[in-house]
């Protein structure tokens, strides 16, 4: 079962980082978000992505480019220009790395892979979104309940921090505490074929002209993901992924 990953958008919150490349190139513990999402859908066994590019594509395409070539050792015979690639990275991945155009929406996005899609049943997830969350789970319920799309709903951390009290006492200070306001769609989503046939074009919104009308239609489940989420969208939010990854335990972590 492919996965596809929606990495074309511009990433105008996080300018000082994707001013030079796209947001999912933005590195968390040394390594692109990209590389996080892909590790976490491969830890559950779905190994062949579906990267839709868009906004500076040619970063993503040298990264594994550089990663096929560089992700291992290598002896030179200066003499005979001999090149031995030794010791390969161990990722037994299949990636497609597909240009969807530089201003596509991301519904757009979506059909323009239809050739890559539309044989059955896929994963679809942005690139710029981590949890602690198993495809597999999601993938149960959209089977059980037969619907068209399955999104993961999640509860982003709150805008700000919260506070508890006793009278004028503070009895419990949070800061930005995960309990959110609401449900959100985090990504994670199962979909079939049929999605495509809710999206016109380009300037399609996946969200706001496909998933909305599928609602309508009553054909949008929803698994309910009660732990960790996190998006990138700020340079608070780089920070922050990488204190957890630093710390020696990032949630999404799931490989070993």
């Amino acid at each position: 079962m492919k996965v596809v990953i929606l990495a074309g958008g511009l990433g105008t919150r996080l300018s000082e980082e994707t001013e030079i490349k796209p947001k999912p190139m933005v590195e968390v513990g040394g390594r692109p978000m990209l590389w996080h999402i892909m590790k976490l859908y491969a830890a559950f066994g779905f190994k062949e992505f579906v990267v839709a590019l868009g906004y500076k594509g040619d970063v993503i395409k040298r990264y594994f480019m550089d990663f096929h070539q560089l992700g291992g050792d290598i002896s030179i015979d200066l003499g005979t220009n001999q090149l031995k690639l030794e010791n390969r990275s161990g990722e037994d991945w299949i990636v497609h790395l597909i240009d969807t155009g530089p201003d596509t929406m991301t519904g757009g996005r979506v059909k323009r892979l239809a050739p890559w899609v539309q044989d059955g049943t896929f994963m679809l997830t942005y690139g710029d979104g981590l949890a602690d969350i198993d495809p597999n789970a999601v993938l149960k319920l959209h089977r059980a309940e037969k619907s068209l799309v399955t999104i993961s709903a999640v509860r982003p951390p709150a805008r700000f921090g919260g506070l508890q009290f006793d009278g004028n006492l503070v009895t419990k200070f949070m800061e930005k505490p995960q309990i959110g306001e609401g449900w959100i769609n985090g990504g994670f989503m199962v979909c079939e074929p049929g999605l495509l046939d809710y999206i016109e074009g380009d300037h399609s919104s996946l969200e706001a002209d496909s998933l909305e009308r599928i609602a309508d239609d009553k054909r949008l489940a929803a698994y309910r993901h009660e732990k960790f989420w996190q998006c990138m969208d700020t340079l608070r939010d780089v920070r922050f992924m990488n204190g957890l990854w630093q710390g020696g335990s990032p949630p999404w972590k799931v490989w070993q």
